[in-house]
């Protein structure tokens, strides 16, 4: 632990004489196995802290134990190197870092807190090889190295975390707040004992353990939303104490979050016609208003029962409300019309004016309501029998849902209008000639109820014991077993509401409407959302009144996606750590991990009648080999080299023989039961130099190797004969002459994935005077991928195709300064475009364009227990934009603005 009494991960001790060493946990415990008897010297070594030396007896039959207090400042020549909280962070992350057997990167809480994020994957897409996809102005899907989130993991405290959404394995990373978690760790290798579904990496959130004496500490911050000029509030608190002789510790947190803000955006959907000309068939102009609140508590206790055995237990519950009404002009039915030379000279569409809300009541609030929570309970038990074997197990239960009751649309809509094209491809705009909004008549109301959960269950059961191959050099034989059985069930509903009194809701201009200007809308104040219904109008309708309304389900909306799944998979591993020489260490082992899934889903006639249920089994075995190195070249650098192999399984939804249509969106989704797994095997070589102060210089490459890789086939041009040909008999939707977007996961069948890493971090503190103080964090990748058998819409293979989700260029840079009080960030995040999904062809394809992200913060102590800060994210308003084919035809671009924080922390500790 440090002076402080704050524990200190990945710490390098040793015992002299002998070759006995080993690293302390993420809690900051140590343990040596099978030592002889004797008199040794315990020495101690942590990147920015200075060595530490300890005589130490050990007799034979008993456990000596040690609490090693290390103090900071490490030497930098011949003067001591007094660090803030901000260089111990980092000397927290990077002495991890060092010392793991696999590559990772790895981030500390007070890292964490001297960024500007308020969500874990906000935190994530500063680390290298990593960018994340946002949704509403926050990081949610990460992306590790180029592969699509479905191919990595993320646990808690090594234990799966499960998915809140329906049709995928997804975990929304901007569910649990930044300040609930104490290290983050990025796993880009495998080792044996580690779960195998993460081709592309394994993201560990570690939350607080019980501390080595009583902490308070706690946040309380306010700030501004510019957007919509709307306030966000921010508390968090933290306690932690050992009792009963120190043999008992708990730590609670707590933390809230309550943002209201918004978005607007333009999206537009790309057709070709049969002479070669480039339209739009359908655009929209929305209208984004958001409430997000976030409530995150845990627990965590530890209980040590004497020397040989403690138990452990973990509590977490995140609670994500999201209230949101949109706000929808759509121009659809975009037809063009042609000269004689079959050039377009204007279009005919129709125009849509859509209000989504939700029922008035005290959860909705006239918004939709999305419920997100996961909640994770794990218990834990470590103990050493005699002095050779060491054992650990560990049980959890976690479940994650998604509620969104009561969700409310109210549609008016009017064709037969001529249009004008202003020609602006990335912020398309069609106006109708002669539109008045207020008499466009009622097309539909609607309400639904989704509800989506995942349950799973986990049990480990690992042990340790000395194994060597060579005389007086360390070795560690470990193995064990891991089941996980999960559950997960979808089940919505849909029913569009008629009103019996026709008259009084018969045009826009008849119910109580709201207008919204273009007026500083952040796609281009040339797009004007217009007349709208209003929410308080929707939320108001009593649906329940049957004087008022006939309520019609429509099963088309719900039947085809409703769906049940379980999987239970059961794992062994064996995993042999020898060390070769004093510098030369290796890990040797292999993972069978046995997968067992059934699918029940709807069987549907035309769409609306439901005759019974399909379900479909699945059973496979996969053989995980593992070998991997790593050399000690001198004191400061280390090699690593590794040959590893991962999977990743079919989403549940994905592998439904189910038929999916929406006629208003002219969409067709399908599952697909022949998926398999996808099988990869990677080879990683990283070179990491740290700097005798805080910091690193890294280097790497990487192959990945997948087999049966998963895609979503998209396909713009499907048509009635592309429908027979693919379903048969089922019930067609397409109408003759249509064109829709269909959907479908497949495999493909192979992919080569090349990247290179370079990272530097530095405090310069070799610098005179003030200079001094600056630090330098920056972080290259580069990813090219190859995909072999994926096909167009005409059945023909696709050459040069890139695996979706590959993010070619990824950069991470940021300049610091900090003494004892005061600290400042500015920090830029970049990430050039990729595929994001594969069309029928080229000009169906969709990418997530290139973003550039700046964001800055600010502390200062103004005593030894207190500071304040100030933040600011987005600085330079990147949107979230999709394109379709090129870079200039926009397929989406949505706007937050920035937004800024003050708040005051405090952290009392003794």
């Amino acid at each position: 632990m440090d002076s402080e009494k704050l524990s200190l991960p990945g710490a390098t001790l040793k015992l002299v004489p002998g070759d006995i060493n080993t690293v302390s946990d993420a809690y900051g415990r140590f343990e040596f196995l099978n030592v002889p008897a004797g008199e040794y010297t315990l020495s101690v070594t942590y990147i920015g802290y200075k060595n530490f030396t300890l005589p130490a007896a050990v007799t034979a039959g008993s456990v000596t134990e040690h609490k090693i207090v290390l103090e900071d400042g490490g030497l930098d020549m011949a003067e001591v190197i007094i660090m803030g909280d901000r260089l111990k962070g980092q000397a927290r992350a990077l002495s991890q870092q060092r010392n793991n057997e696999n590559v990772t990167n790895v981030i500390s809480s007070d890292q964490v807190g001297r960024f500007p994020d308020a969500n874990i994957g906000d935190a994530l897409k500063r680390v290298p090889g990593v960018t994340m996809q946002n949704d509403q102005g926050e990081a949610r899907n990460i992306i590790v190295r180029g592969l699509a989130p479905e191919l990595n993991s993320v646990t808690l405290n090594g234990d799966r975390i499960p998915s809140a959404e329906g049709d995928n394995r997804r975990i929304q990373m901007d569910l649990i707040p930044s300040d609930m978690i104490s290290t983050i760790e990025v796993n880009k290798t495998l080792t044996p004992d580690m779960d195998a579904d993460a081709i592309g990496g394994s993201v560990n959130l570690i939350t607080r353990a019980a501390p080595n004496g009583q902490r308070i500490s706690g946040t309380l911050s306010g700030g501004f939303n510019p957007i919509r000029g709307k306030a966000l509030y921010t508390g968090g608190f933290v306690y932690g104490n050992r009792f009963a002789n120190n043999a008992v510790g708990i730590v609670l947190s707590g933390s809230y979050n309550n943002n209201t803000y918004g978005s607007d955006d333009v999206e537009a959907i790309w057709d070709k016609d049969e002479h070669g000309n480039v339209y739009v068939n359908e655009t929209d102009i929305r209208k984004y208003d958001v409430q997000r609140i976030r409530r995150s508590l845990s627990a965590a206790f530890d209980f040590k029962l004497g020397k040989h055995h403690t138990i452990t237990a973990n509590a977490m519950y995140n609670w994500r409300d999201d209230r949101e009404n949109r706000y929808r002009l759509r121009i659809d039915k975009i037809e063009p019309e042609y000269d004689a030379g079959n050039t377009i000279t204007g279009y005919t569409g129709r125009i849509g004016r859509q209000t989504k809300g939700g029922i008035d009541n005290s959860r909705n609030k006239m918004g939709r309501l999305e419920d997100q929570r996961v909640q994770n309970y794990a218990l834990r038990g470590d103990h050493l029998w005699g002095s050779k074997l060491d054992m650990d197990w560990s049980a959890s239960y976690s479940i994650a849902s998604e509620d969104r009751p009561n969700e409310r649309y109210i549609l008016y809509r009017k064709g037969g209008y001529d249009l004008t094209y202003n020609g602006d491809s990335r912020a398309p705009l069609f106006t109708p000639s002669g539109e008045n909004s207020a008499a466009i008549g009622l097309s539909e109301i609607t309400e639904n109820h989704d509800y989506t959960d995942e349950t799973e269950f986990g049990a480990r059961l690992n042990f340790r014991l000395p194994l060597s191959a060579i005389p007086s050099r360390k070795g560690r034989l470990r193995f064990g077993g891991r089941v996980r059985i999960k559950a997960k069930e979808r089940n919505n509903n849909f029913f569009e509401q008629v009103p019996v009194d026709e008259d009084r809701f018969a045009t826009l201009g008849s119910v109580p409407n709201v207008t919204w200007p273009g007026d500083n809308f952040q796609a281009g104040s040339h797009l004007v959302p217009g007349l709208f219904a209003s929410k308080a109008f929707l939320g108001g309708l009593d649906f329940n009144d049957r004087a008022q309304f006939e309520s019609e389900a429509v099963p088309s909306e719900f039947l085809g996606v409703n769906y049940r799944a379980k999987e239970h998979i059961l794992a062994g591993y064996v995993r042999w750590d020898q060390d070769l020489t004093s510098d030369l260490s290796m890990i040797l082992g292999a993972r069978l991990e046995n997968t067992s899934i059934d699918y029940t889903g709807n069987v549907i006639k035309d769409e609306e009648e439901l005759t019974g249920t399909r379900s479909v089994a699945n059973d496979y075995l996969n053989v995980l080999p593992n070998l991997s190195f790593k050399y000690n070249a001198t004191d400061h650098l280390v090699l690593r080299l590794a040959a590893t192999t991962a999977l990743a399984r079919p989403n549940y939804y994905a592998l439904a023989p189910y038929i999916s249509t929406i006629p208003d969106d002219k969409e067709i989704q399908a599952g697909n039961p022949d998926l398999k797994a996808t099988y990869s095997w990677n080879f990683d070589f990283m070179a990491e130099n740290y700097f005798e102060s805080v910091g690193l210089i890294s280097g790497g490459l990487f192959y990945k190797n997948l087999k049966n890789f998963i895609y979503t086939y998209r396909n713009q041009q499907y048509t009635t004969a592309d429908f027979t040909a693919d379903f048969g008999n089922a019930s067609n939707p397409i109408p003759e002459g249509e064109r829709w977007d269909f959907y479908q996961s497949r495999n493909g069948e192979n992919v080569n994935v090349f990247g290179l890493e370079v990272a530097f971090q530095r405090q310069l503190d070799f610098l005179p005077g003030f200079l001094r103080n600056f630090g330098i964090y920056a972080n290259y990748t580069y990813t090219k991928s190859f995909a072999d058998g994926v096909y167009n819409a005409d059945g023909d293979a696709r050459t040069d195709v890139t695996l979706p989700g590959t993010a070619p260029h990824m950069f991470n840079a940021s300049l610091s300064w900090e003494d004892k009080k005061f600290s400042a960030r500015v920090s830029a995040n970049y990430t050039a475009a990729y595929l994001d999904a594969l069309g029928g062809d080229e000009f169906g394809d969709v990418y997530y364009d290139k973003q550039f992200f700046v964001d800055a913060n600010a502390s200062y102590k103004l005593t030894k227990v207190l500071r304040v800060f100030a933040e600011a994210n987005n600085l330079s308003n990147q949107p979230l934009r999709y394109y379709q084919g090129i870079a200039s035809r926009t397929l989406q671009a949505e706007y937050y603005r920035p937004r800024y924080n003050l708040g005051i922390k405090f952290d009392l500790t003794r």
